[in-house]
């Protein structure tokens, strides 16, 4: 099966795809502590948790990953997914990982899958709409830190 839960010796390569995918993004400064990562996904009280994608052909390399959470929605009254990254690396996009990814996940909840795009991604844009996702119009997002300085 090309998409399996990550687990913590997987550490490295989740650091890496999210660096990459921020390289993608045109953010060349972000380098994760690997360390801390380790802790939000694999302590003793998880924060996120990963799904990764690997060529059928080569089961050893992983090609994407998904990085999610649990939300919940009282409107629905059932759990879902917030998806924060989907990341396929370029050599290993038009082969269907990405749609691998999303029906993993969408096989995990009863309720709804969701997640941010940056506006301007057309090619995001264009493969969210051949799977059928809907944007969701009315909804402003907001970003608070009360700690920051």
């Amino acid at each position: 099966m090309p998409v399996r839960d990550a687990v913590a010796d997987d550490i490295e390569e989740i650091c890496a795809l999210i660096e990459e995918h921020a390289v993608y993004e045109d953010k060349h400064d972000l380098k994760l502590d690997r360390q801390e990562m380790a802790g939000f996904l694999f302590g003793p009280a998880p924060k996120a948790w990963v799904l990764l994608a690997t060529p059928p052909d080569e089961p050893a390399e992983v090609a994407g990953f998904a990085f999610c959470n649990w939300n919940f929605s009282t409107w629905e009254a059932r759990p879902g997914i917030w998806l924060d990254d989907l990341f396929v690396r370029p050599a290993h996009r038009r082969f269907g990982l990405g749609r691998e990814l999303l029906d993993e996940l969408a096989a995990r909840t009863p309720g709804r899958v969701e997640w941010d795009m940056q506006e301007g991604n057309e090619k995001g844009e264009a493969f969210y709409a051949q799977l059928g996702a809907d944007t969701v119009p009315g909804w402003i997002r907001y970003r608070w830190r009360p700690h920051a300085g």
